[in-house]
């Protein structure tokens, strides 16, 4: 692993110690953000599979109420019957923040005070089989609502676990090794740097010793 191009000085040392103990720290939150994450996602995915079938089969009956009213009434018949609708229905978007990901809340609003008031034709000149189609449809809505919602909160998560994924990567196997061999490279030169200094002043004191053994001499023997 290469370290980082600083001077190997006791300040830089201490910097790096700082930062490697914050780059943990982060480490260690990310870890946990993105096993947080994980288990919602999973949740969601759970939850996703259960809702798109109860939405594909309410579709499904439906589709064969609708197939059996078309066989029984004309097409005529039918496009009136559908023309002006009774109900409507608004949505309103909200949002809220699960582990820093701002996942979508749809709420559904109905136009009419009775919001099973969904029949904008009368029985007498209809099949009962209309009935049962919009009856499905109607009742399956709140389940498409979540559906959408689940999906694009799924989607949402998927790519906050991506993130913070490589951010997890990017600190165990760059930045914290990096940092620790940083230091120890440093470390290293500056034990080599006090031996080497050490050796020096030994050298420096056996001479200072000779020159005065020397000095001593030369005025002993004067002296004499």
């Amino acid at each position: 692993m290469a370290t980082l191009n600083v001077n190997p000085t006791r300040m830089e040392l201490t910097k790096l110690k700082t930062k490697l103990v914050t780059a943990r720290r982060g480490h260690k939150l990310l870890k946990d953000k993105r096993d947080e994450l994980m288990r919602i996602f999973l949740e969601l995915v759970r939850e996703n599979k259960k809702l798109r079938r109860e939405v594909e089969e309410g579709i499904k009956a439906a589709n064969q109420h609708m197939s059996i009213a078309r066989s029984v009434m004309s097409d005529k018949a039918l496009n009136v019957a559908l023309m002006l609708p009774s109900q409507s229905m608004s949505l309103d978007i909200t949002e809220k923040n699960v582990m820093s990901v701002m996942i979508p809340e749809y709420s559904a609003k109905f136009k009419a005070p009775d919001e099973h008031d969904i029949y904008s034709y009368g029985f007498a000149s209809t099949s009962s089989e209309l009935d049962f189609a919009v009856k499905s449809l109607f009742d399956i809505m709140p389940q498409m609502l979540r559906l959408a919602e689940v999906e694009k909160s799924c989607r949402l998560m998927a790519a906050e676990i991506e993130k913070t994924r490589r951010r997890v990567n990017a600190l165990e196997h760059v930045m914290i090794p990096r940092y620790e061999d940083t230091i120890k490279f440093i470390t290293m030169k500056l034990d080599e740097n006090e031996r080497s200094a050490t050796t020096r002043l030994m050298k420096i004191k056996d001479m200072m010793v000779k020159d005065a053994i020397e000095a001593k001499r030369a005025a002993d023997y004067k002296g004499a």
